[in-house]
């Protein structure tokens, strides 16, 4: 079962769900009802579970030219493509109809668009062109609206700040992990930015703007009344610190300076959401 476990990729679900949880809770007006977190959480879990056994099964072949995935299920031989398939399409669809049934249909609407779009359009776009990051930043900040939905049936302005926020946070940090595994991802064929063009001017000036315009995005849930000032100065000083760390990459763009982006979006999101769940104005 470890095999299969690792299918689902459950690092990265784990902060989908984080994701999704913060969307619920600032989607919730009064109590929050837990049974419904409770399916939209089991939901979401098995909905991107069974996106990440499919996307394996899909790129397998790519995964076993790459050092850094060719020890997964499917390339290692532990776990034949058939299998993989069928483990991903279950999982899909018990939680499309756990978040259907359990939450709303526009929860497993957004669930199932989220999946589509990674599966048909961002995974066969990685080895074409390197536009593919931001066409699958676009389904990668969709938890937060996931969560939203299910708490509130509706999206509002408040959710769609969460989804840019998510949406906008990606950009440096898959560009840094591109910069670091440039070489790896030019043996599977994969077409990021840092593989097309890798002098790597591009890659730098993207991972600076992107992290420039989260800045001002990260304050709107002030503005929106959704936090307060102690929000505010904290999401300030965390964007002005992840500018700094894309920065630093400006004029030198070694390993060591794509590894210290790299930790600084990790650290900054999770500070966010946490600034953001402790300073929320109402429920």
């Amino acid at each position: 079962m470890k095999h299969y476990l690792a299918l689902t990729k459950p690092r990265i679900t784990w902060l989908i769900l984080v994701s999704t949880g913060v969307g619920y809770y600032f989607g919730a007006s009064g109590p929050l009802q837990w049974i419904v977190l409770l399916h939209c959480m089991v939901g979401t879990a098995l909905l991107a579970s069974g996106t990440a056994a499919l996307n394996q099964w899909y790129e397998s072949d790519a995964d076993a030219q790459m050092r850094r995935t060719e020890k997964r299920p499917i390339p290692a031989g532990v776990i034949s493509p058939r299998n993989a398939f069928l483990f991903g399409l279950a999982l899909s669809l018990i939680g499309f109809f756990e978040l259907a049934l359990g939450a709303n249909w526009l929860t497993a609407g957004l669930g199932l668009f989220t999946e589509l779009s990674y599966l048909c359009l961002y995974t066969p776009l990685k080895r074409r062109s390197p536009i593919s990051t931001t066409v699958g930043a676009v389904p990668g900040a969709m938890p937060p609206l996931i969560g939203f939905a299910a708490a509130r049936g509706v999206l509002t302005a408040e959710a769609w700040v969460l989804y840019a926020i998510l949406f906008l946070w990606q950009f440096p940090h898959f560009y840094a992990i591109a910069w670091m595994y440039r070489e790896d991802y030019s043996r599977g064929g994969i077409r990021m930015l840092p593989v097309v063009e890798p002098d790597g001017d591009s890659t730098v000036r993207q991972m600076l703007l992107f992290s420039l315009v989260l800045i001002p995005i990260s304050l709107l849930p002030t503005w929106l009344s959704m936090a307060g000032a102690f929000y505010f100065v904290g999401a300030l000083i965390c964007g002005v610190a992840f500018v700094g760390a894309c920065i630093s990459m400006m004029g030198d763009r070694s390993l060591v300076k794509a590894r210290g982006v790299l930790l600084a979006s990790v650290i900054y999101l999770p500070v966010i959401y946490g600034l953001l769940v402790l300073d929320r104005t109402h429920l």
